[in-house]
């Protein structure tokens, strides 16, 4: 299954369509992102990006965002009717599809330390991912804005950040998580009275006794009052609910909905939800709706035997650069089992900090693999396109041909160096794995060897292709390299098997 995470990283300017172009510039940069929405908001002072990828792209995506916010915002001169605690304000991730909370934690962690280390920036954990339960809420970690926050983060020791120095700079501090799907959902009213609308946030928000899963503020927008909210978990506080109880507070004041709004992106499911409730269709089913339909068709999940049967139909995709990721995913998985037949054995104690690490090390290569089974398809696609494009002129056909060669072998090159690396992971268990299952650890590296080689063929035959030489040879150097490494794992593995199988 193609993993999909989806990240929705804030920023702390709305106005200069310079800064928050070149943040979603800065992420489009990254191969593998895909920036959905770019909403901004003067009164705000803030931007949200949504964009999606597979977990290395949007973990990349999200540093260089941060990276080129940090540069091109200074909070000192900064103000808006947001709350506001750093140029890149809080970067939350949300598993989509292939991919749990746990995932993401993991890539919040991995993230912060980086950004900490090689940006100098302060990171706080919130969410699923928060180190302490006072963290959990982003509005704790927010309390007082940037401007407290930077009169304390020195010296008090509640302000220390997760990762990254605890010193005041003009970037701020950057709050990462990990959330479900949130819904940013706006409602304005027919007054210019924001205080009327902070009266009905204050009844609808449940930290103030009002919907669980409701965040709520009121601000001025525009001459308009607003009644801004954070719908945290929308299938147990649907939005319908929401609107009807704004309707309901509003009427008391003798005020009515003009318009509603979002920010960023939503789920069709909420909306589904609110045209069941409204048109009174209890019974409708999500079938009914042909886009439904057609998606649901789409995301049918390959079998392995349709997969295999696919491999052998007359077309020339899925090829051997799929099944070399299939191989090297298969690789992974066998180290990741012998992992989880080792970690929390009283017999392996000795080991059991390895045999974690392994596990979860096995687990990111094996969906990394996967999804790359599709993604070298898609890149010999691109490589036929590009042949087949009469629109082009010879020139830029020459350079589309180029440029979708490079992409096609850099695909197979990522495999190639994915399964060295589940080969270690392999060879590593079959010697301090449970002993029961030394065969499948070895098997892990025997599988893995087998990926590099067929990866390294598919490299070398589009670098026969490409203009640019010097990168042909480094990419002809590279696939040796791994292929004697990975010879070298496989070979270990297979004696120690047999060392430790007693044959």
């Amino acid at each position: 299954m193609q993993q999909i995470i989806e990240c929705v990283p804030n920023f702390s300017n709305g106005r200069n369509p310079h800064i928050y172009n070149g943040i979603a510039n800065a992420i489009r940069a990254v191969p593998g992102t895909h920036v959905l929405n770019v909403s901004a908001d003067a009164d705000h002072n803030r931007t949200v990006i949504t964009f999606v990828g597979g977990l290395e792209a949007v973990e990349e995506g999200a540093f260089q965002a941060i990276a080129y916010a940090a540069q091109h915002i200074n909070l000192d001169e900064h103000s808006g009717e947001h709350p506001r605690i750093g140029a890149t304000d809080v970067c939350p991730f949300i598993p989509i599809k292939g991919a749990t909370i746990a995932d993401c934690v993991a890539l919040a962690n991995r993230l912060g330390e980086r950004v900490g280390k090689e940006l100098g920036v302060a990171v706080y954990l919130y969410g699923d991912a928060a180190t302490r339960p006072e963290r959990k809420k982003l509005s704790a970690i927010r309390k007082g804005q940037y401007e407290l926050w930077k009169q304390e983060v020195a010296t008090n020791p509640e302000r220390k950040p997760d990762y990254g120095p605890a010193e005041p700079k003009t970037w701020g501090a950057t709050v990462i998580g990990v959330r479900p799907f949130l819904i940013a959902y706006n409602i304005y009213l027919n007054s210019d009275n924001v205080q009327i609308a902070d009266q009905i946030a204050r009844g609808i928000r449940f930290s103030s006794g009002g919907l669980r899963f409701v965040q709520a503020k009121g601000f001025l927008v525009d001459g308009q009052a607003q009644v801004s909210m954070n719908l945290t978990n929308f299938e147990k506080t649907p939005i319908y609910r929401v609107q009807e109880m704004v309707r309901r507070e509003a009427a008391r004041y003798g005020l009515t909905i003009t318009k509603s709004e979002l920010v960023g992106l939503t789920p069709q499911k909420a909306f589904m939800d609110a045209a069941k409730w409204y048109l009174q269709m209890e019974g409708m089913e999500d079938g009914q709706v042909l886009e439904y339909k057609l998606q649901e068709e789409a995301d049918k999940e390959i079998t392995l035997s349709d997969f295999v049967a696919t491999t052998a139909a007359k077309t020339p995709t899925p090829g051997g650069g799929s099944v070399a990721a299939l191989a090297g995913a298969l690789a992974a998985a066998l180290a990741q089992m012998v992992a989880g037949l080792t970690a929390g054995r009283k017999k392996y104690v000795a080991v059991d900090a390895d045999a974690r690490a392994v596990l979860a090390d096995a687990a990111q290569l094996r969906q990394e693999l996967t999804a790359a089974i599709d993604e070298d398809a898609a890149a010999f696609d691109r490589v036929m396109a590009a042949w087949r494009d009469k629109n082009l002129g010879k020139e830029a056909k020459a350079a589309a041909i180029e440029q979708a060669t490079i992409g096609a072998g850099e695909v197979p090159l990522r495999v190639a160096r994915l399964s060295r690396n589940a080969a270690k992971l392999a060879r590593q268990m079959a010697e301090i794995g449970n002993a029961n299952a030394v065969s499948d650890g070895a098997a892990g590296a025997i599988m893995a060897h087998a990926a590099v080689q067929a990866a390294a063929l598919n490299v070398k035959i589009n670098a026969v292709g490409l203009q640019d030489r010097a990168l042909a040879q480094s990419w002809q150097t590279e696939v040796d390299r791994l292929e004697t490494e990975t010879a070298a794992f496989a070979q270990a593995a297979k004696e120690i098997a047999a060392e430790r199988g007693g044959f």
